[in-house]
């Protein structure tokens, strides 16, 4: 039996994962909403029962590459959680899409600096991932782009055929998207807790941190959603399909290889290798600036938090 003492240190997990719902899961489904071509509702819909079912499925792989960096007790665990859900919390207030993965690897590393005890080598890898996210989903974005084209160009097909093609291929993408989010990011919400608890396993943290993942895609993603959707330029079914499918792609295949890494890096890396090849006069340059700045500043400011909330109650 789990005893409701085991259950109560996940709370903190639960508020990171709904932060990292508010903030990340609906940028598989932003640029359909943005381009009017599902409801915001529906596409909360989609996208939170795509991501349960990945977390569920396939959520366990990362977390031991997480629970890997420093060692956790269940004080410290609590304050890396909390501390990474408060810089998410502001900077979806500020509609910044930011990295859920840099906030609780920032945090962690607060900890594993106040203590004194950070694996390094993991960090490495986890830092070398994050830079391939938005250059990963460039590259599939544009190879996305030149096959669509070649598909829409070629194959005879009236106009109406073609809109129902990219606006059926839209939901496929952002659903497929959003289960490798679930795979890929739930780690982040509960990766910390691995080992600790009593009676609770890593298949059942990645099914209670998919479950918050898709409370805060339902209740507080709109924000976020149509920023990334619609801020840095503008977009079409065409160009929102090869974008989404690129990043999805991506974040899957990081699934695959058990690091967690931002949605959010992705997408804006698609829309980005997207916007070279139409020429870059259609970016928002201002957007870009601003979504650099809180890349920056989000393992920085989950550092600083971690650290502090350690000092004070740990």
């Amino acid at each position: 039996m789990i005893g409701l003492s085991a259950l109560t240190p996940l709370g903190s997990g639960v508020y990171l994962g709904w932060t990292l719902g508010a903030n990340n899961a609906a940028n598989f489904f932003g640029t359909a909403v943005a381009t009017r071509i599902i409801t915001f509702r529906k596409a909360c819909i989609l996208c939170s029962l795509s991501v349960i079912l990945g977390a569920m499925l396939q959520g366990t792989e990362g977390i031991a590459t997480l629970s890997g960096l420093t060692r956790q007790s269940v004080a410290t665990a609590i304050t890396v959680t909390i501390a990474a859900a408060l810089t998410g919390t502001f900077m979806t207030y500020l509609k910044i899409p930011i990295s859920t993965s840099q906030a609780i690897v920032g945090a962690i590393l607060g900890i594993g600096l106040a203590t004194g005890n950070t694996e390094y080598k993991g960090l490495m890898k986890i830092v070398v991932c994050w830079i391939g996210t938005p250059i990963g989903s460039m590259i599939f974005a544009c190879i996305a782009y030149k096959l669509l084209g070649w598909f829409v160009e070629y194959v005879p097909m009236s106009m109406l055929t073609r809109d129902k093609f990219l606006w059926t291929g839209l939901l496929v993408v952002g659903t497929y998207g959003s289960y490798a989010l679930g795979a890929n990011n739930v780690t982040n919400c509960v990766g910390a807790f691995s080992g600790i608890l009593p009676n609770i396993n890593d298949r059942l943290l990645a099914a209670i941190g998919g479950v918050a993942i898709a409370a805060g895609v339902l209740t507080y993603s709109k924000r976020v959603m149509y920023g990334v959707g619609s801020g840095i330029m503008p977009l079409n079914a065409f160009t929102a399909l090869a974008a989404v499918l690129g990043m999805s792609i991506t974040v899957h295949i990081f699934a695959f290889i058990g690091v967690p890494v931002s949605s959010s890096q992705g997408i804006v890396g698609s829309i980005i290798g997207i916007g070279i090849l139409q020429g870059s006069g259609g970016m928002n340059l201002k957007t870009l600036r601003k979504i650099g700045l809180g890349w920056i500043l989000t393992p920085v400011i989950s550092l600083i938090l971690a650290a502090a909330g350690y000092a004070i109650f740990c």
